[in-house]
């Protein structure tokens, strides 16, 4: 048995030794450089140390609230659309037959395609010229034929949203089936023999019993829409003006087109420190659920 605990240490050490080298090295790294000052274009090395001046400077930024200000906005669009979308594509496909068989094949694909070509492919179908859902809407609003909807900032943060929405709400909605199709079909029927409607089987039954999954599914989805950064790269560019910059958004220009490392640590430490908090949450109701 003794023998067995080695082997397993033994075994898992190539991937810790990757991680300690891809990960856990740069993060100690940058934590260090978040204490110093290095702007690259006045030094190829770090600077002196300034102790916590980079985080005093970033709570004193006016840009750095106004990411936070972006960042929570979508997150709280982002995550209340997939979810709620997510279990209503889930109860209509709940019931077995063929087509849904096949339609629940197909929502694996919009989470399959990469952030980055789904920031460029939204970008291309809203251009007021070309763009299929430009002209879409444009048919269905003639009034809204003049909007251009990546250069309004309500409209850029909202259509931001909605292709992060467009890629999560299907995979959510599998996961939905999955724990719809855990419960036990006798407790529906008890609650139709009890005179319960439609609505009271889903307000006070299926609701409940899927409480778990849609907290655990509300912290996934708020984990990976605080670090959003490729969509905006590649659909807005973090406009009109700063209307869609996100602080990873915020970070990635600070570090790599105002070249402020020492700065750019700082800003990245505070969105980990934010990320980890979630991850910790996360973990934690995972743990309660019995899930790991």
């Amino acid at each position: 048995m003794r023998g067995s605990k080695w082997i397993r240490f033994i075994l898992l050490s190539p991937a810790v030794l990757v991680v300690m080298a891809v990960s856990a090295y740069p993060m100690v790294n940058t934590f260090i450089l978040s204490f110093r000052s290095w702007r690259l274009d006045r030094s190829p090395t770090p600077q002196e140390f300034v102790g916590l001046e980079n985080y005093i400077r970033a709570f004193g930024d006016r840009f750095f609230w106004n990411s936070i200000s972006v960042t929570l906005t979508f997150t709280i669009i982002s995550v209340a659309l997939s979810v709620i979308l997510g279990l209503a594509f889930a109860l209509l496909l709940q019931k077995p037959s063929r087509l849904n068989t096949v339609t629940k094949t197909l929502l694996i694909f919009p989470f399959a395609v990469a952030p980055i070509l789904k920031g460029f492919s939204w970008r291309f179908m809203l251009n007021p010229s070309f763009g299929v859902y430009d002209n879409m809407i444009d048919t269905l609003f003639p009034p809204a034929s003049d909007v251009v909807w990546l250069a309004h900032p309500f409209w850029a943060q909202f259509w931001l949203a909605i292709s992060e929405v467009w890629g999560w709400a299907p995979i959510i909605a599998l996961m939905f089936v999955g724990a719809l199709g855990s419960i036990s079909p006798d407790i529906f029927e008890a609650a139709k023999v009890e005179g319960a409607t439609n609505w009271q089987l889903f307000w006070k039954v299926t609701l409940p019993l899927l409480s778990p999954v849609i907290i655990i599914v509300t912290l996934l989805k708020t984990i990976f829409s605080l670090k959003m950064f490729d969509q905006v790269v590649s659909m807005t560019g973090g406009g009109p003006g700063r209307a869609t910059q996100t602080l990873n958004y915020y970070v990635y220009i600070n570090g790599f087109r105002f070249l402020d490392m020492g700065y750019a640590a700082a800003l990245s430490y505070i969105l980990i420190i934010g990320l980890s908090i979630f991850a910790i949450i996360y973990v934690r109701v995972l743990y309660r659920q019995g899930a790991v």
